[in-house]
């Protein structure tokens, strides 16, 4: 199956288990693949024939800005959903990463990957 991957999408949102979390924030990054037919699109040059993958950022950072749950698996499950209800849209890959998690002595991050159809 086709797949379109939009990588790299940041957004400060508010969602995190600590209170903290849901009034300072934090910044988010999350990575898509979103697999479609793009034969249609690939003959007609006709962007009609394909998913505008604006749609997809916007909804990604509308999410982000948004959204106060407690956990991100969460957060993700949400932005999976939504992702879904995009015409011609059959299976989301959703990766999203807390990039500056409030753990001592951790200077990583945690990402949540999930996949749904």
């Amino acid at each position: 199956m086709d797949s379109i991957q939009i990588t790299g999408i940041r957004c400060y949102g508010y969602t995190g288990y600590l209170p903290e979390e849901q009034v300072l924030g934090q910044w988010f990054e999350v990575d898509l693949t979103l697999w479609l037919d793009l034969a249609p699109a690939g003959q007609s040059d006709n962007i009609e024939e394909t998913l505008d993958y604006r749609e997809a950022i916007a909804i990604v950072k509308q999410q982000i800005k948004t959204a106060k749950f407690a956990l991100v698996e969460k957060l993700t499950a949400e932005i999976a959903e939504s992702i879904l209800r995009l015409k011609k849209v059959q299976q989301v890959r959703i990766r999203l990463s807390k990039l500056a998690p409030p753990i001592p002595d951790f200077e990583g991050k945690i990402t949540i990957d999930l996949t749904r159809n």
